[in-house]
């Protein structure tokens, strides 16, 4: 089981399903299994998907943008999603290519 609980702006990987390997937000917590996520992309803010969460690989990414605009408003624009999802995207390249060794 597992045992990190999900939060709101919290970047995820799908393991599973259709649109495994993509990336999304955590934009509501349901229960301790189930969390709606969403991409600002292919999946909306308004139309999110339903995912179990023993189906997810949870990043330590978490977005302040879309956290603070979920909890002071309830919803979040799905340009912010996009953000926040290509902000982490760019961290990971950036974060590759410093610990990359040239070899000849």
């Amino acid at each position: 089981m597992n045992d990190s609980v999900p939060r709101i702006g919290q970047l995820v990987r799908n393991l599973r399903g259709r649109d495994a390997d993509q990336y999304g937000i955590v934009i509501k917590v349901l229960d301790e299994r189930f969390v709606l996520i969403a991409d600002g992309d292919k999946r909306k803010f308004d139309k999110p998907k339903r995912k179990n969460i023993a189906h997810l690989e949870m990043t330590d990414f978490i977005s302040p943008e879309v956290e603070n605009s979920i909890k002071e408003t309830g919803r979040v624009t799905n340009g912010k999603l996009r953000f926040a999802v290509s902000k982490y995207m760019n961290q990971q390249v950036i974060d590759l290519k410093e610990g990359e060794q040239v070899d000849g």
